[in-house]
């Protein structure tokens, strides 16, 4: 445990070195790759999202591969293709930039489905499947993919089922105006050199590490009805911002599914090795459940017409639900 407390530090120091802020982003990240799940992250362009990532997987020793999705990318692009030698009178598979233990997929939405298929196949099963081959990826493997939240000409909604398949949704904001004004200082700067602080095997015992973190029954069961909640909104009886408010049921069209119970308690574990705890508390469900929740709530039309938001409902479903 304490190896594991100083790695986590060491981490966040080195990627620091590079990152301004964004302590929510990178902090997030490090929680996907804890709790084994991939991130989804929301932000306008130029807020660090690439280099927080790439940043992180050097500071991992880990391989890192950047695809931009467009709508002309095609399952190959991704996954490799089969290319005839005609020398050798053979095919050899050239394997694409998906075998990397660290993939960020930029602007996954703009994909078409055919590629986001291959994506869901390769984020569940680590594993893809070209040809009659199924070919393994590397250990760890962690995907970072990122939409833009203005621009919607030209994508494509992401299936539920792929959504569902993230661990977390992160939005990302803009840095306060200290930070801007030192990422302008940094800017004539060379960029400094990142020490491997972990490799793949490290990232394994971190992982290990985090499973092993104590979590009660009550606290385990807490987060089982959270999500059930967002299930079954009419059985709280609550209202959004108050008893004027429309109630919670109105909101919601499906809400989360069992995969969101079981992601509360992992990133839960992971929120409470990263502030050096052997265990999780309530506390930690309720920080990890924007995160978790908001990308697995469909609401209503009613609600999108009136600008409610899933955290809006996950804010309302927090306050009914009794804490242990």
């Amino acid at each position: 445990m304490a190896a594991a407390e100083d790695t986590i530090k060491r981490l966040l120091e080195e990627v620091g070195r590079v990152v301004v802020g964004q302590r929510e982003l990178v902090e997030g990240l490090l929680i996907g790759l804890l709790a084994g799940g991939h991130v989804l992250v929301e932000g306008v362009p130029g807020v660090a999202k690439t280099t927080a990532v790439r940043t992180l997987a050097q500071a991992l020793g880990l391989g890192f591969r950047r695809v931009q999705f467009t709508p002309d990318l095609l399952p190959g692009d991704l996954l490799g293709t089969p290319v005839y030698l005609s020398d050798e009178r053979r095919f050899d598979l050239q394997r694409g930039p998906v075998f990397t233990p660290v993939l960020l997929a930029d602007e996954i939405n703009r994909a078409p489905a055919k590629v986001q298929s291959a994506l869901l196949e390769a984020m569940e099963e680590h594993q893809v499947t070209i040809g009659d081959r199924s070919l393994s990826l590397p250990e760890p493997f962690f995907v970072m993919a990122t939409q833009n939240p203005i621009e919607l000409e030209g994508t494509y909604p992401l299936p539920e089922a792929e959504v569902d398949r993230f661990l977390m949704k992160i939005l990302v904001g803009y840095p306060d105006a200290d930070e801007e004004r030192r990422i302008v200082a940094r800017d004539s700067e060379p960029e400094p050199r990142l020490d491997a602080i972990a490799d793949a095997q490290g990232v394994g015992a971190l992982q290990a590490t985090t499973a092993g973190i104590h979590m009660e029954p009550t606290v385990a069961d807490y987060a089982v009805r959270l999500a059930r909640a967002t299930r079954e909104p009419d059985a709280l009886g609550a209202r959004l911002g108050g008893s004027h408010g429309p109630p919670v049921g109105s909101c919601v069209s499906l809400g989360a599914s069992p995969r969101a119970s079981l992601f509360l308690v992992r990133t839960a574990r992971a929120r409470a090795l990263l502030d050096g705890r052997r265990f999780a508390t309530p506390h930690d469900v309720k920080r990890m459940a924007p995160a978790v929740l908001r990308h697995r709530l469909v609401l209503s039309y009613e609600a999108e017409a009136d600008g409610i938001s899933a955290d809006d409902v996950i804010t309302a479903v927090l306050d009914a639900v009794e804490t242990p």
